[in-house]
């Protein structure tokens, strides 16, 4: 399981054990949203990659939405 978290515009992606596994942002160059590693040497389990992209997949059509941070 994979619990996303909103930081700023971008959502950190934390496993189970409270590992971040990376970052979700928007590409606006792609119209589309990515999963950025935290670094090279995360190895992501089938349920990571799996949670990851469902997520990547709701984002892209829209189903769901990054919660904006308001500063003030």
């Amino acid at each position: 399981m994979v619990l996303f978290w909103p930081i700023q515009n971008d959502l950190d992606c934390i496993n189970d054990q409270g590992s971040i596994l990376g970052r979700i942002k928007f590409n606006a160059a792609k119209d589309q949203h990515i999963f950025y590693p935290a670094s090279e040497t995360i190895i992501l389990s089938s349920d990571d990659k799996s949670g990851i992209a469902q997520k990547l997949m709701s984002l892209d059509s829209g189903e769901s939405s990054i919660p904006l941070q308001d500063d003030d």
